[in-house]
């Protein structure tokens, strides 16, 4: 019998309307229990560790992921997986984090959620939890069959990394338009062996480290040289910049000369595309040739949310601007594919 830790942070799954003002208020796991006693079926054994204060996703930040870590850690001897019930707004950053964080990982951390508390009629939230448990409890000869960060929403485990929250009033709430899906929920669980990543059979690691002095300049026609100027010369270490198409910018000498600067006083900047599909190709069109020889670095088909937060990790990890570079265009946990 496999053994799967779930850790409940909160989020609308566990939500239930007060009787009195009609607002969401969070709830306890054994009120959630009480709505799934499906839960008792499993062929599996279930622990459950909740926060000391059940939060809302947006209050969600790099020391809760530490203590997110911290728990993985504790357990990750004791257990073969872990299932995480966490608020959609902000799962794809915090399954982006959890993937840099848990390096050599060889057991399943899905993320889960729910658009409709679990009291509701009509709620996703019963499946979700139900799917992402049995997801996480599959193995092959002794292995877990998904040994990576992942996201199981609406019949779909997406790569953690890899999916981002697109639909707030749907229950297909995740896409993952540069990357296929590990786990299709049907009749059957399909799993895409192919695309699921591998173990390395090397020590299991947990970095904790992250580096939030960062800023994202976001590039519109008509951008100010104040507002550019403002952004890219703050007091932030790196710099996410969101361009057009395949990681393009103005080619207006002011905007050159003050990205140039920046990146002459030692910050890293790092081109990811305003597009939910394709990649960055610095150096494809003249308008990005310029970019690539001043040293921005590719953040090729990564999501914004991969983007910030690999670049909190790496942050945390190098000092050297060339170093970091290297590690932010290559692929660590499969949160990029290379064009």
């Amino acid at each position: 019998m496999t053994k799967i830790l779930i850790i409940y942070t909160g989020g609308t799954i566990g939500m239930m309307t007060d009787p009195k003002t009609k607002a969401l208020k969070p709830i306890n796991f054994e009120q959630i229990m009480d709505n799934v006693p499906e839960l008792e079926r499993l062929n599996c054994q279930i622990e459950v560790r909740s926060f000391d204060k059940i939060i809302d996703s947006s209050n969600m930040n790099p020391d809760i992921w530490g203590e997110l870590a911290t728990i993985i850690e504790s357990y990750y001897d004791r257990v073969d997986g872990f299932v995480i019930l966490h608020g959609s707004d902000t799962m794809a950053f915090t399954s982006s984090a959890l993937s840099f964080m848990l390096e050599n990982l060889a057991k399943p951390v899905i993320f889960t959620g729910s658009q409709l508390p679990i009291s509701a009629i009509r709620t996703d939230a019963k499946e979700n939890l139900m799917t992402a448990i049995e997801i996480t409890s599959s193995m092959k000869d002794g292995r877990a069959l998904v040994p990576e960060v992942g996201i199981y929403f609406d019949y779909k485990l997406f790569r953690g990394n890899r999916a981002f929250k697109y639909n707030s009033s749907k229950f297909e709430a995740f896409r993952s338009p540069n990357y296929p899906v590990l786990v299709e929920s049907g009749v059957h669980l399909r799993f895409s062996e192919n695309y699921i990543r591998k173990p390395n059979n090397e020590p299991f690691k947990v970095h904790k480290n992250l580096v939030n002095d960062i800023a994202v300049l976001k590039l519109y026609p008509g951008m100010s040289a104040k507002v550019a100027e403002n952004i890219l010369h703050s007091d932030v270490r790196g710099i996410v910049m969101e361009t057009f198409g395949a990681g393009n910018t103005t080619t207006d000498a002011w905007f050159i000369d003050i990205l140039k600067g920046a990146i002459d006083g030692g910050k890293v900047i790092l081109d990811i595309s305003q597009c939910k599909v394709g990649a960055v190709e610095l150096g494809k069109y003249e308008t990005s040739s310029q970019l690539k020889d001043m040293g921005v670095a590719s953040g090729f088909d990564m999501t914004y949310e991969a983007a910030i937060t690999k670049m909190m990790f790496v942050l945390g990890q190098e000092q050297d601007q060339q170093k970091i570079n290297r590690l932010l265009e290559q692929d660590l946990r499969g949160e990029l594919t290379w064009y």
